[in-house]
């Protein structure tokens, strides 16, 4: 399979699941960056299944994972959809929230 078509399906799958456009708009575009902890305690579901989510979202060039001291920190990649004609700021701008990390030494969110 074209490696071209094999990415874009990858961006695609990526976008089509609802849990994952919920990471998305939790982590926001900008400067706002989160844990697995905290995303996962605003999602209500586990921190497995949200490392497993960033996985693919960082896969499909979505997300970047940054660490800081034992916590990593998930921020969405503005520039992920322009090779394939999208603008992630359109499509995440009506699902904005704006949420900080409340990791500062909390356990919780170590991942």
């Amino acid at each position: 399979m074209d490696s071209t078509l094999s990415n874009k399906s990858d961006f695609f799958k990526a976008l089509g699941d609802e849990t994952r456009l919920k990471i998305l708009r939790i982590i926001g575009i900008g400067d706002n960056r989160l844990c697995v902890g905290a995303i996962a305690r605003q999602l209500a579901v586990s921190q497995p299944a949200v490392s497993q989510h960033l996985k693919i979202l960082k896969n499909a060039g979505l997300v970047r994972a940054e660490r800081e001291g034992y916590h990593i920190h998930y921020s969405v990649v503005v520039e992920g959809g322009k090779e394939w004609g999208m603008n992630l700021e359109d499509l995440l701008g009506s699902l904005r929230e704006d949420w900080s990390c409340p990791c500062g030494g909390d356990e919780s969110c170590h991942n």
